[in-house]
């Protein structure tokens, strides 16, 4: 069975390092807040291009308290794509803020053009998601919010590594929020997170809310969370780091592969937006046979993911919000067509041919 992602063999290649890294943090006997913690935010902030970066417990809080940071809540508004992980929401609702859905463009992106109709005296924010490893049209994305004076954050959680004209994604608004779930392309072991700035005082006010409130032990400004990176994770995450380009490039090999070898009029393959490299968290196809196609190479012996079957607004959490099918109908479609194909580090030629010739041979 060909695994639409599968983790071990990433954590084979380098093996010892990780290993060597697990023993150092153990035999330490510091595992919260400590030295690895620390290093691993300067080290991901420089990658990034951002002065601060704090480490967090997963990437719904990072956007929890991003949001929560920007002083947005009960009344306020969030304009964000309607295609988008129930989470990339969630981050949003946590704080009592609404979220205002708008379309996405066909790069599976927030659409620009859509923001500025959506924003009302309410709106306080955009929310932009670099969908499956590909930036956002950032450039247009921060003239609307400069234009109206807007709050911008960041859902990196699956574009590590992305660029928009040479910036890294997470760079270009107020706040840019990273999820490390081990699937993703900068993934640790467990659950991790973590948020970039060039605020001092956001990011102060992220340390503080994510540790119960706490700039000082034991004295709290705030009701705060339990939100912290562990050492370990944190150390895993350094050693994943050097090396995270060398991973992206392996994945952008067997997505060219995929770009060059499907060649069947019923899939429709993505595309790369000018100005832009694709990470490749997922390599996803859109097809009207979806589950069909689906069905067809499970028994095929290769497994696939919908990336995702139903949009938030149609899902029961947020049945309050008065949203009804036919509302974003670009949004639903993907939802209805989308698949992802196996991708990951250390997928085999063999394999990857094997995933091309099965889907040209369906019909």
């Amino acid at each position: 069975m060909i695994n639409p992602g599968r983790l071990d063999r990433g954590y084979e290649k380098y093996a010892a390092e990780y290993e060597e890294k697990a023993l150092s943090v153990l035999r330490s006997g510091w595992y919260v807040l400590g030295r690895e913690v620390e290093a691993f935010e300067n080290e991901f902030a420089s990658f990034v291009g951002r002065r601060y970066c704090a480490g967090v417990a997963n990437g719904l809080d990072a956007l929890y308290l991003a949001f929560r940071a920007l002083g947005i809540g009960k009344g306020d508004e969030v304009i964000v794509q309607a295609n988008t992980y129930i989470a990339s929401v969630m981050g949003i609702t946590m704080n009592q803020a609404t979220p205002v859905f708008v379309e996405p463009d066909e790069y599976f992106g927030i659409d620009p053009e859509k923001i500025e109709k959506a924003i009302t005296d309410r709106t306080k924010a955009v929310l932009a998601v670099h969908l499956y490893g590909l930036a956002c049209d950032m450039e247009k994305i921060n003239a609307v919010c400069k234009k109206h004076g807007l709050k911008l954050v960041e859902d990196c959680a699956q574009s590590h590594g992305a660029r928009f004209d040479g910036k890294m994604t997470g760079s270009f608004s107020d706040i840019g929020c990273f999820s490390f779930y081990p699937s993703k392309n900068l993934g640790c072991f467990g659950d991790g997170g973590a948020v970039v700035t060039d605020s001092e005082e956001y990011l102060q006010k992220i340390k503080m809310l994510r540790n119960y409130g706490s700039a000082k032990r034991y004295y709290n400004e705030e009701v705060g969370v339990n939100s912290r990176l562990d050492e370990l994770q944190a150390g895993l995450l350094r050693v994943k780091l050097t090396h995270l380009e060398e991973l992206n490039k392996e994945r952008d090999d067997i997505a060219k592969a995929y770009l060059e070898g499907i060649d069947n009029p019923l899939i429709i393959l993505p595309r790369i937006r000018e100005k832009c490299n694709h990470t490749w968290h997922q390599f996803v196809i859109r097809c009207t046979g979806r589950d069909e196609l689906m069905e067809y190479l499970k028994e095929k012996g290769i497994g696939t993911i919908i990336h995702y079957p139903v949009p938030p607004h149609l899902q029961k959490a947020y049945a309050y919000l008065g949203k009804k099918k036919s509302d974003f109908p670009i949004s639903e479609a993907m939802s209805d067509e989308v698949l992802s194909l196996p991708i990951y580090n250390g997928m085999t030629k063999d394999e990857v041919k094997t995933v091309i010739d099965t889907i040209n041979n369906w019909q």
